[in-house]
C-alpha cells in the first residue's frame, strides 16, 4: 500500500467513531421493539456495519449482498449485477441497507427496487458517506454519516484496486506518484 497515494483526510478516525456511535443510538431508538435486519453491501460496508452493530441496543440480524456496478475503477456504469444474494428471506421484516458511500445513487436505486420486490415491512438506508454533487437519482436516505465533496475517497472500507480499505479514517486518493521515467 503506497502511503504517497493517500491524500487529504476527509473524515478523521475520531469523527468516524463519534458519528457511528450517534447513528447507532438513532437506529436503536427508531427500531425499538422491531424485527431489524441489517444488510451490509460488500465489500465496502464491512467496517462500518461491524462498528455500527456494536453501538446498537436493539437485537438485529445481519446479512450481506455483493453487487458490482463499476465499469471503470472510478466511475459507475449504472449496470448492476448481484454477485452475492441474501441468505434469508426479508418478507415482513424491517430492513436497513448499510452502505459505505452513495455516489451516483444508481446502484442503491437498483438494490432498493430489488429488495422492495421481496415485500419487507420497511426498507431504509444508512450510508456512511454521500456525495450530493454526484447524485443522479433522488433516493431517500434515512441515516447519513457525512457528506463529502466529489473526490475519490478511500479508507474505512472504501478501496482503490482493493487497497486502502483498512485505514481507520477516510481520505482522498492522491495522484499517482511521478516515477520520473
Amino acid at each position: 500500500m503506497s502511503k504517497d497515494r493517500i491524500g487529504e483526510v476527509l473524515v478523521s478516525r475520531e469523527d468516524l467513531q463519534r458519528r457511528v456511535k450517534e447513528l447507532g443510538a438513532e437506529i436503536s431508538r427508531d427500531y425499538e421493539g422491531r424485527d431489524l435486519v441489517m444488510i451490509g453491501v460488500l465489500k465496502g460496508a464491512v467496517l462500518f456495519i461491524a462498528d455500527l452493530m456494536r453501538h446498537l441496543t436493539v437485537p438485529c440480524e445481519v446479512d450481506f449482498m455483493a453487487v458490482s456496478s463499476y465499469g471503470s475503477s472510478t466511475d459507475s456504469s449504472g449496470v448492476v449485477r448481484i454477485l452475492k444474494d441474501l441468505d434469508a428471506p426479508i418478507e415482513g421484516r424491517d430492513v436497513l441497507i448499510v452502505e459505505d458511500i452513495i455516489d451516483s445513487g444508481l446502484t442503491l436505486q437498483y438494490l432498493m427496487r430489488n429488495l422492495k420486490a421481496r415485500s419487507p415491512r420497511s426498507l431504509e438506508v444508512c450510508a456512511l458517506l454521500t456525495k450530493p454533487e454526484r447524485r443522479r437519482v433522488d433516493l431517500p436516505t434515512r441515516y447519513v454519516g457525512f457528506e463529502i465533496p466529489n473526490r475519490f475517497a478511500i479508507g474505512y472500507g472504501l478501496d482503490h484496486s482493493q487497497k486502502y480499505r483498512n485505514l481507520d479514517y477516510v481520505a482522498v486518493l492522491g495522484e499517482e506518484p511521478d516515477t520520473g521515467g
